[in-house]
């Protein structure tokens, strides 16, 4: 589990500076150059042309440093996401597979819960760490300690429970980049609306140029913000129901394959 911890660390950190990387190389080879293209060529035309309405370009859109900063921080949100995401589809593979190898109309009686964990206990050691064998095999190892089937229930709930809260706190760097993006947004607007304040004398005298351009950093900066966050938060609910639905569907599998087998011997019973 450590070890896990360890390398989802790594891979986020190298995902950020992949992220920083290819989006700043795509600004300076592609966006700031065809901006600073349109924007000069809208500033002729409006000059030769005092009724010429500039079309939008999704170029001068993107163009500023903070929407640039969004977008960085969005591709990130979705590498965690999209790693995140294949873990839960690698565990949902198990739900798939008969661990216990159980035939129909057998018992489990608990001499034979160390027996029946062996085939989970000698899964590879990454599927070992997923919830579905963990579940198994503390409800096996509890059924053969204490004899109780209501005991084995109770620790299989108990480690669904467990690790739905471990993946809904290891979501927070996720919801804290959701957040972030729309708060950049804001301080883009900020930022385009001071702008725009400190060059109103030049708008007094007939050049709007200025102020214009200004203003579009405001309102297109909230915008990009705006539309990523979007994005991610429809991402990261989805991604939250992959997971829930593995932990319910791994404590349907343990009822359907493990529970409704287990049977306790009428002595132990009276005892």
């Amino acid at each position: 589990m450590k070890q896990n911890y360890l390398s989802e660390v790594i891979y986020q950190v190298f995902a950020l500076i992949i992220c920083v990387i290819v989006v700043h190389t795509v600004y300076v080879a592609m966006i700031l150059p065809n901006a600073a293209f349109i924007l000069e060529q809208q500033a002729v035309m409006q000059a030769a042309d005092s009724t010429y309405v500039a079309e939008r370009s999704m170029y001068v859109i993107l163009k500023d440093m903070e929407q640039e900063t969004c977008i960085i921080l969005m591709f990130w949100a979705l590498a965690i996401i999209g790693m995140k995401t294949r873990r839960v589809l690698q565990e949902r593979a198990l739900l798939d597979r008969e661990l216990l190898q159980v035939s129909e109309g057998t018992s489990i009686l608990p001499e034979d819960a160390r027996q029946y964990a062996r085939p989970v206990q000698a899964l590879p050691d990454e599927e070992r760490g997923f919830l579905l064998p963990r579940a198994v095999l503390a409800g096996l190892h509890r059924f053969g300690s204490t004899r109780s089937i209501q005991d084995v229930s109770t620790t299989v709930k108990d480690i669904c429970t467990g690790e739905s809260d471990r993946m809904e706190s290891e979501l927070s760097i996720i919801r804290y980049i959701a957040w972030a993006i729309p708060s950049i947004g804001f301080i883009g607007t900020v930022r385009g609306i001071g702008a725009a304040l400190s060059q109103a004398h030049q708008a007094v005298t007939g050049d709007i140029m200025g102020v214009t351009i200004s203003l579009g950093v405001a309102f297109n900066s909230t915008f990009v913000a705006l539309v990523t966050s979007m994005l991610l938060m429809f991402l990261l609910h989805q991604l939250l129901l992959l997971q829930d639905r593995l932990v319910l569907d791994t404590q349907t599998y343990c009822d359907d394959h493990m529970l409704r087998y287990l049977q306790v011997p009428d002595k132990d019973t009276l005892a």
